[in-house]
């Protein structure tokens, strides 16, 4: 294992840079994005493209493992969990980083066999870093956290590429469950590189800061 640990606003400026230039990220304000809960909006993000993009990947879960590392410890976790799906791969190679145990958590138990959330060794007192792809407000977070301290561990920290950054009761939320979130960037360190790189025209970049600083009003004026 070799990392070195950039300065937080680097580690965000230059992992805003990969997902725009391996279209992770996209802004369309004419014909926004419909996302999961139905609402509209003028961003999106799929970072599930990472993994087939090799020196992009290598990089950011460096970058991830150098956060954890100095944000929670060193010697923090015994154990990594991916959330099921897309937080597996990006939790494995964090542990091959790290050295250590990998295992994951299921959305819901798989209804037959051991009818198990989590797969993998995970044994009670281990203290787990849960590993996912993104989060929005934190809610899916909850339910891993919980069937991860079903089995004994604990689980105090998760870890993200991707952080909306737009959602303030977020942090507090996941907080109140005694859960600190670790990301490498948001919306906002997305939204300064396009800028920078004059990805997008100004027009669809001051749409998408409107929709950035409130995004709520912003969908009910477009529903």
């Amino acid at each position: 294992m070799s990392l070195t640990f950039p300065a937080r606003e680097e580690i965000a400026r230059l992992s805003a840079r990969m997902l725009l230039e391996i279209k992770a990220v996209d802004f369309n304000a004419a014909t926004p994005f419909t996302y999961a809960s139905g609402l509209k909006g003028p961003t999106y993000v799929d970072c599930r493209r990472i993994i087939s993009f090799p020196r992009v990947r290598q990089t950011l879960m460096d970058f991830m493992a150098a956060t954890v590392m100095r944000d929670a410890g060193f010697e923090a976790f015994n154990n990594v969990a991916g959330g099921e799906t897309a937080g597996i791969p990006f939790a494995a190679m964090v542990a091959e980083r790290l050295g250590l145990p990998m295992t994951y958590v299921r959305k819901k138990p798989k209804g037959y066999g051991r009818n198990a959330r989590i797969e993998g060794v995970m044994t009670e007192g281990q203290r787990v870093l849960l590993v996912e792809d993104l989060t929005t407000d934190g809610g899916s977070k909850l339910s891993f956290v919980d069937a991860i301290r079903d089995t004994g561990a604990t689980c105090a920290h998760t870890a993200v590429v991707f952080y909306y950054g737009i959602f303030p009761e977020t942090t507090q939320r996941l907080a109140d469950h005694g859960v600190s979130l670790h990301h490498l960037c948001t919306w906002w360190d997305v939204l300064a590189e396009a800028r920078a790189q004059a990805a997008f025209d100004a027009q669809t970049l001051a749409e998408v800061e409107v929709f950035l600083t409130d995004p709520r009003a912003w969908q009910a004026a477009h529903a």
